[in-house]
């Protein structure tokens, strides 16, 4: 039989004491695991690229590959970027070749940062026919000739520090194996915080829109605070940089990637047509920015649809407190600075800091007085974990998955699930009322078939022959709806794979 959708209240969590009251501990409640467990197998291991530049110009020098996404195309073949600046293409028995070298391309190109070099990448759903993919990259700004489109409302070009580089590639060979053609510049924000922290980290396609339908060839970009939190220097902490409808900050941007010359529509900050089915392009107000689609992330660097109905989620990195999985709606704000999960942040109030939550009023967090902000479907606090990974609606072969959203902790590399219907089901715009969260438990089998429970984190460590301070998790989705599992530590690309049998992995070789 079905489970039956729960929704968890956290009234008795975040209404605890007093509305002056500093919240320490958000969700006393620990996570557990409940019996879902799944084996884990790996599909490759990328080319070896540390000692490609300078140790203080790399984040983690003794890392073997920086794997950040895994992409397969309808056609089969399977994509996975290095950050360090290759673009690889998978045979189909996974075995790697470089299609394009874009350390080589980007010069001023920034590695010493968590998500840093080059950051992500997608492919428009008609490349086999128009030859166009699309990247997102970090730059340093000194020295660097270029002028960015959009510089921080109170900035000068002159206070820029790093540069966030959409770019659009066009090749006349779609199929061929290594990539030639030519390049177009969409968009160049400027950073004006010390380090390139929170870069825009996500270009995507929801790959759920249909030839004819409002969002067909539609780009979208992680939200992104571009550091105003944490990212160092006098500029950080900066709280009158976010919830600005004039600006890019903290927003998930959606781009008709034409150049207005070519699709005859209204241009956007860059070159590229602004939708005019995007909320603000339709508000009739000059002052706001119409490539916004919603607003109000810290980092929300990971963009998922759900294949059944086209759902959007974004899972946003917290501060000090609180990671969360988002339903992300056109025109919605989704609180930040002004809140961290269904809290409200301290920076709000006068001598307060953003280390700092208290609970929401009453009336706000059972949903009878609405405050305007679009709260979280499920989160979890820093007792579990530290930066959530982003995740996908499960709707390959392994049963026990089915009509499960499943993310992880980046750094802790522990993996997690959700019913997507008790998701849903806390959009219901009642702040207190969450989807709860298990953990999933990994195993591995040897050659004779004996079960062992393993977390990511130990496998991590046994590929490197070391211990690691973080598994440096993220997910990715196949063609046909199976997970991978990826660390940006060893470099290995692992799949989730279904117990017993190979029905799981079937895309690990295609």
């Amino acid at each position: 039989m079905p489970r039956p959708v729960v929704v968890v209240t956290l009234l008795m969590l975040a209404a605890a004491g007093s509305l002056q009251a500093q919240i320490t501990d958000p969700i006393p409640a620990k996570l557990e695991k409940r019996g879902l467990a799944v084996e884990i197998r790996d599909v490759v291991r990328l080319p070896e690229t540390r000692g490609m530049r300078p140790a203080d110009q790399d984040v983690n020098p003794s890392g073997w590959a920086r794997i950040s996404y895994v992409r397969d195309l309808p056609d089969g073949r399977r994509f996975v970027n290095d950050s360090r600046g290759f673009l690889y293409l998978l045979d189909r028995n996974n075995q790697p070749t470089v299609y394009a070298n874009m350390a080589t391309t980007f010069p001023f190109a920034v590695y010493n940062r968590l998500e840093s070099g080059f950051i992500g990448f997608a492919f428009h759903p008609e490349f086999a026919r128009n030859g166009l993919f699309y990247t997102v990259h970090g730059e340093r700004a000194a020295g660097n000739p270029a002028t960015p489109n959009f510089v921080p409302p109170g900035f000068t070009v002159a206070d820029a520090t790093h540069h966030n580089v959409i770019t659009e590639w066009r090749t006349p060979d779609p199929a061929a194996a290594t990539f030639t053609g030519t390049r177009r510049e969409l968009l160049r924000v400027a950073h004006v915080v010390m380090n390139l922290t929170h870069p825009m980290g996500a270009v995507e396609f929801n790959p759920t829109a249909k030839p004819g339908s409002e969002d067909y060839g539609l780009l979208y970009t992680s939200g992104s605070d571009l550091g105003f939190s944490n990212g160092g220097g006098p500029h950080a902490n900066n709280p009158g940089q976010t919830q600005r409808l004039d600006s890019v900050i903290g927003a998930i941007l959606r781009l008709d990637p034409r150049s207005p010359s070519a699709s005859g529509g209204s241009k956007g900050l860059g070159d590229y047509t602004v939708p005019p089915g995007n909320r603000f392009a339709a508000d009739n107000d000059p002052k706001t920015l119409g490539e916004i689609y919603a607003y109000g992330f810290r980092n929300a660097h990971r963009l998922s649809w759900d294949p059944t109905d086209g759902t959007m989620f974004a899972a946003d990195i917290g501060m000090n407190h609180v990671e969360e999985i988002n339903i992300v709606r056109n025109g919605g704000n989704y609180g930040w600075m002004k809140r961290e999960g269904i809290w409200e942040n301290g920076m709000t109030r006068p001598g307060g800091a953003l280390n700092q939550l208290h609970p929401l009023a009453a009336d706000v967090l059972d949903g009878r007085q609405k405050d305007g902000f679009e709260y979280p479907v499920a989160m979890y606090d820093h007792d579990e974990g530290v930066a959530v990974s982003g995740g996908f609606v499960y709707t390959g072969r392994i049963a026990a998955l089915r009509g499960k959203f499943v993310f992880g902790d980046v750094a802790r590399g522990r993996l997690f699930a959700a019913d997507v219907a008790a998701l849903k089901k806390a959009d219901d715009g009642v702040p207190q009322t969450v989807a709860p969260i298990e953990e999933i438990q990994l195993f591995v089998r040897n050659a004779g078939g004996q079960r062992t429970d393993v977390t990511l984190q130990e496998l991590v460590n046994r590929t490197m022959g070391t211990t690691i301070t973080r598994a440096d998790l993220h997910l990715g989705v196949s063609r046909d709806g199976e997970l991978f599992l990826t660390s940006r530590q060893d470099g290995v690309i692992r799949m989730l794979a279904a117990d017993g049998g190979s029905a799981g992995a079937a895309g690990a070789a295609r």
